[in-house]
This record gives structure tokens, sequence and C-alpha cells, in this order.
């Protein structure tokens, strides 16, 4: 049998060493995003800091250091197909972002366990553990501070609801409309919204506005046959 010919306990116990600290650190990461309930929690990114440490670890124990760099290659694109799984888009707003980066971490956290840089993993998973903690007054004062649209570039989104029949002339008619105003339109989507009605959504080409000039378009569409509703609004989730 193989295995007894080629088992080293050197090497036995430097692979336990590398997936206990990977375990050990991923539940540290994992319990933050289990605590705050992220769709991706402990479990979550426990498997990945293991399973990207077990990558690794084979691969230094396989071909060395020029194998565990190729490897390390694939662990990290492979993470990104994960990660697109907990990112979710409801509307105009992206939520997952954030649980996405830090199981792309837990996997860096992995390798390190599994390359053997303990103390570098370790380093790594207290950035991660403050970025998400230590951060999150920072972000709520930012997100309170009121948002000057005359300065700050953001998506702009003209909306504007309408009755089924009045939908291509109106359609047309929003985006003369706001060129005419020099706000050029990036993207239009129309969204069912029931009751008979069909909602415009222009998206605006990236640039500073003057709400009082979308105001002032809002209001001039608002008075047209078939309309029933216009307003707009700004994104900066992206």
């Amino acid at each position: 049998m193989r295995f007894l010919t080629t088992f080293q306990l050197a090497d036995f116990a430097d692979t336990l060493i590398s997936l206990f600290t990977a375990f050990v650190l991923g539940t540290l990461i994992g319990a933050e995003r289990q605590y705050r309930q992220r769709t991706a929690g402990l479990r979550t990114n426990v498997l990945v800091a293991v399973g990207a440490a077990a990558f690794v670890d084979l691969a230094m124990h396989l071909d060395g250091a020029g194998g565990a760099v190729r490897v390390i290659a694939y662990v990290v694109s492979g993470i990104g197909f994960l990660g697109a799984g907990v990112i979710m888009k409801q509307g105009m707003d992206v939520r997952g972002l954030n649980t996405a980066a830090t199981l792309w971490s837990s996997a860096a956290v992995g390798s390190c366990a599994g390359a053997d840089m303990v103390a570098q993993a370790v380093a790594l998973t207290v950035f991660v553990i403050a970025g998400n903690t230590l951060l999150r007054p920072l972000v709520n004062a930012i997100n309170r501070i009121p948002l000057d649209e005359k300065s700050i570039e953001a998506t702009y989104y003209f909306k504007l609801a309408v009755a089924l029949d009045a939908l291509p002339d109106m359609r047309d008619r929003l985006i003369d409309r706001l060129e005419d105003a020099k706000y050029p339109v990036a993207d239009v989507e129309i969204v069912e919204t029931g009751d008979d009605l069909i909602e415009i959504v222009a998206e605006l080409v990236a640039t500073a506005v003057d709400p009082n000039e979308l105001n002032a378009v809002a209001t001039e569409l608002q008075h047209l046959p078939g309309v029933r509703h216009a307003t707009w609004e700004v994104s900066t989730t992206d």
C-alpha cells in the first residue's frame, strides 16, 4: 500500500497546522458575518478558508512553491464564482458585495495558512474583521451626510409611470426632453407595475445634475396625457 511508504508524520503535522489555522481564522471571520445574519455566514467562511488552505497545502507538498502559486491563482478566480452567488440585485440596489468580498478575504486567509504563512494569515484576519466592524460607524456617519447633487457624480434614474397605450410616445418624449435639458440617456428600461401601468426608467449618463432642472422636467411631463407619475432618484450603491 503506497500510503504506508509515503506517509511522513512531519508533513502530516504541517498539514494539520495549516488546516487548523484556516479553520480557526475562518471561524472568527464567519462569526461576525453570522451575527449580522449575512447570506454567507459562519460555515461558509470556514469552508472557504479550509478549502483554500487544503488546495494550497496539497500543491506545496506536490510541487513546492511554484505549484502553490498556480493553485492560488485558481483559488482567486474560483472564489469569484462563489461570491457572485451571494450578490443580489433588488431593483436598483445591489446587495451582498461586502459578503462576497469577505468570502474572497477568507480564501486569502486560507491560502496564507496553506502556504505555512500563519502569521500573515492571522494579520489578514485582524484586518478583515476590523474592516467589517470598526469601519461600520464611519460608514454610517458618511451616509448621514446630505448628498449634494450638484457636486457629486452618481447614477441618476428618471421614472415615468404611463398608461399602456401612451408608452411608445412617452418613451420618445422622455428621452427628447431629457436631452434637451442636457442630460443624455444611457439606457431605458420598461417595467410592468400592474394596474395597466408601465414604468419607463431612464438611466442618465453619469454626470452631476441640478435637481431643480430635473424637477422641472418631471413637472412638465407629469401634466401630459397618459402620464400618471414622474419622478427621479439618485443611486450611489455602485
